[in-house]
């Protein structure tokens, strides 16, 4: 088949998932390896717009972990972990607040609008758009969200941008900021926008029924098989905290939760809008 014509096969097998996601809301979670490395970037970026020139509403919600490191490092701040999360104290605080709000926020506004699209940058603070309360002391300020105003990111949808969310919240508890886990406020934000997918990018290929072998990709679950999984050590470790909080988002109403490769170029794409799919996709008993 010649290259013109593969094309045209690539666009016509993307209409009918443009027809069907147009003007429904997608929530990606941005992370990993897709935000340092700067082909990988670019593409997550063009995928973004697209899906928005086409009538997707797409809001991204990001992480930044390398950039807080750095930071902390520069001024000469050592990072310690509790049970694999990041101890935040009052000054990793300041520079989680700085560098996710800050700096990583409008690097990828300006990032997106340079490369075409329309977007701008809220934290979890604008209206109120991510409230928490302590998760635990022995984490530090790490917050638990309570509850969430999705206002300002429907208002931004409704004007035409894409939100780009950064994942500190407003504590409610106590005069603080909170530093909170990207994959949670991904998917409780998915929850409160009632979005039909949340796409958490990952530098994996999604869940491995065996961690050592890539060939092992499970491209299917149901909610209720997840406890199983859990249970026998196939979902573990860090993993854990990421497939509760997409069980979570499916109760609260988002109709599929991917997981996929930020590490392949396109991934989005690939995923939303042709007939193969990559990654594992998690949905309800019922459908």
């Amino acid at each position: 088949m010649s290259t013109h014509a593969q094309q045209a096969q690539t666009l016509v097998e993307a209409l009918p998932y443009i027809q069907k996601y147009t003007g429904k809301t997608v929530v990606v979670k941005y992370g990993g390896n897709a935000m340092i490395s700067e082909e990988l970037r670019k593409a997550v970026m063009s995928d973004i717009i697209l899906l928005s020139l086409v009538g997707i509403r797409v809001v991204v919600v990001h992480g930044g972990g390398p950039e807080i490191s750095d930071m902390l490092k520069k001024i000469g701040h050592t990072s310690h972990f509790v049970d694999g999360l990041r101890y935040t104290d009052e000054v990793t605080m300041d520079v989680v607040q700085s560098v996710l709000c800050g700096k990583v926020n409008k690097n990828l506004v300006a990032q997106l609008n340079r490369l075409g699209g329309q977007a701008i940058g809220l934290c979890g603070m604008d209206g109120q758009l991510f409230q928490a309360v302590q998760l635990n002391e022995k984490y530090g300020l790490v917050g638990e969200i309570t509850a969430v105003n999705p206002d300002p990111v429907n208002n931004a949808l409704l004007s035409g941008y894409i939100p780009v969310v950064s994942t500190v919240a407003q504590g409610v508890d106590a005069d603080t900021a909170y530093n909170i886990n990207a994959d949670t406020a991904a998917a409780k934000l998915a929850e409160a926008l009632q979005a039909e997918k949340l796409i958490l990018l990952t530098d994996t290929r999604g869940l491995l029924r065996d961690a050592g072998d890539e060939e092992t990709l499970i491209h299917e679950i149901h909610t209720y098989e997840v406890p199983g999984l859990i249970e026998s050590g196939v979902v573990s470790g860090g993993m854990i905290p990421k497939m509760q909080c997409c069980v979570d988002a499916i109760n609260g109403g988002v109709d599929r939760v991917h997981i996929i490769d930020g590490r392949i170029p396109h991934s989005i794409l690939i995923e939303l809008l042709s007939d193969k799919g990559i990654g594992t996709m998690l949905k309800r008993e019922d459908n």
